[in-house]
């Protein structure tokens, strides 16, 4: 699911392509809720098999613990739908 730039994709605004690859592309998204930058992941088809299991709130409560300038940190997470 390619986007284009002025695209949205549930809340968020599209203002560039990343960049992408075997597994998918990522864009560039500004959350208008929370008005901060962050990195979308959109995956290709063929690739969805592995994301099979849905993030769940359990995994989201425990990234929010992690701390460093290595890691990323998750916002939300969908599966199989355009948000």
């Amino acid at each position: 699911m390619p986007l284009s730039v002025g695209d949205k994709l549930g809340p968020y605004e599209i203002p560039a392509p990343i960049g992408g690859g075997g597994m998918g592309e990522v864009y560039k998204a500004r959350d208008p809720r929370l008005d901060r930058i962050v990195a979308i992941k959109v995956s290709k088809t063929e690739s969805s098999e592995c994301f099979e299991r849905e993030a769940t709130p359990k995994d989201g409560k425990g990234l929010r613990h992690v701390r460093s300038p290595e890691a990323l940190t998750m916002s939300s997470a969908t599966h199989g739908k355009r948000l």
